[in-house]
């Protein structure tokens, strides 16, 4: 035994310099974080919005003790090591028949926000039946559009796989989404089976569709007369940053990603949940009337006296959720 000590100590060094260049190139070829954008957090948000309504406060109820949570789970690893993550919440019950699941889009303008912030949402939609996942993307400063549409149907290609495990109903999957989330989230449900959206290799044999749509204050055209985005006289917008070009370079970007442009007879039903910011739902009501013309099923919930990140506080978080459930309910026949 003390043979075998003093061997180690002669040799320590051996032994080490071998870990380091076997560990070498794996640790080179970690990508290297991307800077966060935090210009849109629920703090920085709630110090605005309580200039103009002194008596909100931040949404942050009991946690369930009905629930289980599944955190940090990725979904799909990019080439170059970058791993997309995901938090799962979802019933503790087992029951034989499988539960409906949603999809939680963040919004932050394309470029900021994260997932945690819609955690009470998914907790609350989890302790009511649902499998509920806040899903990650890559925002503009890591990659342009149409990156995050690709991600986030890879996320539902994820949930589809792992459905056994969290007990989800494949054929009652929802996707919800505030703001720039909202954009991304009925462009996702207008968008099933569309090549360009469907990207990379994990999970492909599974379906990105969804059979439910929640746009809490997302955008649904970019080039509308009802639309602010892409206003660049103060500096690129955080649309034309995402795109990587104005919308009078092009148009054409624009128009593509606008989820009014989608809309067909396979679109689902929607749920539009709106604030007293008129522009944050351009092109809603061209939607609805395209939307009745096929006979899908849609609806409107508005809070006229609500600041745009209502979904983030009181008194406007509960009613949100209620109307989210109620809808879900009503799709699913449940």
């Amino acid at each position: 035994m003390r043979f075998f000590l003093s061997f180690l100590g002669r040799r320590g060094w051996l032994v080490g310099s071998l870990l380091g260049i076997l560990a070498g190139p794996a640790l080179a070829q970690q990508p290297a974080p991307t800077p966060r954008d935090t210009s849109f957090t629920t703090h920085s948000a709630y110090v605005k919005a309580k200039k103009q309504h002194p008596t909100i406060t931040v949404a942050r109820p009991a946690v369930p003790k009905t629930i289980r949570t599944a955190p940090n789970q990725t979904y799909c690893t990019l080439p170059g090591g970058r791993a997309l993550q995901l938090d799962v919440f979802y019933p503790k019950a087992k029951r034989r028949q499988p539960y409906p699941a949603v999809l939680i889009v963040h919004g932050g303008g394309w470029r900021s926000g994260e997932r945690s912030q819609h955690v009470p949402l998914a907790q609350q939609l989890a302790a009511r039946g649902y499998v509920a996942v806040t899903a990650e993307y890559r925002l503009s400063t890591e990659a342009p559009y149409p990156a995050a549409v690709q991600d986030l149907k890879t996320a539902l290609r994820w949930l589809r796989a792992n459905a056994r495990t969290y007990r989800v109903d494949t054929t009652k999957v929802a996707i919800w989404g505030f703001s720039a989330g909202g954009q991304l989230a009925t462009l996702v449900g207008t968008t099933a089976g569309d090549p360009l959206f469907e990207a990379g290799s994990c999970y492909r044999s599974r379906s990105s569709a969804v059979q439910a749509i929640i746009d809490a204050d997302g955008t649904l055209a970019f080039i509308h007369p009802e639309s602010g985005e892409g206003d660049d006289r103060k500096g690129p917008s955080a649309a034309t940053l995402w795109f990587g070009a104005s919308k009078t370079e092009k148009p054409e970007l624009w128009q593509q990603a606008a989820p009014l442009n989608h809309v067909s007879a396979q679109t689902p039903p929607i749920l539009f949940i709106n604030s007293g910011v008129a522009r944050m739902h351009a092109g809603r009501d061209d939607m609805r009337r395209q939307l009745d013309a096929l006979g899908i099923y849609s609806e409107v919930q508005s809070f006229p006296e609500a600041p745009h990140p209502f979904p983030l506080f009181n008194p406007w978080f509960e009613p949100t959720l209620l109307y989210t459930v109620n809808f879900l309910n009503k799709v699913f026949g449940r």
